[in-house]
């Protein structure tokens, strides 16, 4: 005779429930991930890095009005600025911050004259607008129309605990020429990285 043989086919109120509890782990696991992920961007955002928007034309070609920048915080914690570099630094005087580029350090002398800017009387190789210059020239004229030093400021050396910058826009910045040397204290950060437009996102050349 045959047996008949049944399945246990288990609970489906308790399976129900298993399931319920298991998707509600999840979604708090889930929740637990965006939490931490918030605390660390904040953490980055306001200890570490600091978003900057580009305003004025002072930095074209390289730099145009609107665009984002990450400016790294904490590098000059460990080092100071070098020549290349691109700065974000506040101008009391001013009241606002600029972003400029670093040109000369401190102790170095400086002397700018036409589209030749000279370091310690070595001539500066400024590829990044060579371009600007290049076009600037064939018009028969100068891209720089500012030298250094000058009657505001006649001594050409970088004191100490200072730098001195300019706009890559030499006709159209309010530099160092003008606002005299950037104390090391009122530096920012190093520009980085620009993040905006999505489409122009790329690291900053040095």
């Amino acid at each position: 005779m045959e047996q008949e043989v049944q399945h246990d086919r288990g609970n489906p109120v308790e399976e129900k429930d298993s399931r319920s509890k298991k998707a509600k782990n999840e979604i708090v696991e889930w929740l637990k991930a965006i939490v931490i992920a918030l605390v660390l961007v904040i953490l980055i955002r306001w200890l570490l890095f600091k978003p900057f928007v580009v305003d004025g034309p002072s930095m074209q070609p390289n730099f145009e009005t609107g665009e984002r920048v990450i400016v790294n915080e904490i590098l000059y914690d460990i080092r100071e600025p070098k020549r290349g570099e691109v700065i974000v630094f506040h101008v009391p005087s001013e009241g606002r911050d600029f972003i400029k580029r670093v040109i000369a350090v401190e102790g170095d002398t400086v002397e700018v004259q036409d589209d030749t800017v000279m370091v310690n009387g070595k001539k500066v190789d400024e590829t990044y607008i060579q371009g600007a210059i290049d076009a600037a020239e064939a018009n028969g004229g100068t891209y720089n129309v500012k030298d250094f030093p000058n009657e505001q400021f006649p001594d050409g050396k970088v004191p100490a605990g200072h730098v001195f910058v300019m706009g890559d826009n030499r006709p159209n910045s309010t530099d160092s020429r003008m606002i005299g040397y950037v104390s090391l204290e009122d530096i920012i950060g190093r520009a980085d990285v620009i993040f905006w437009p999505i489409g122009e996102i790329k690291w900053i050349n040095h």
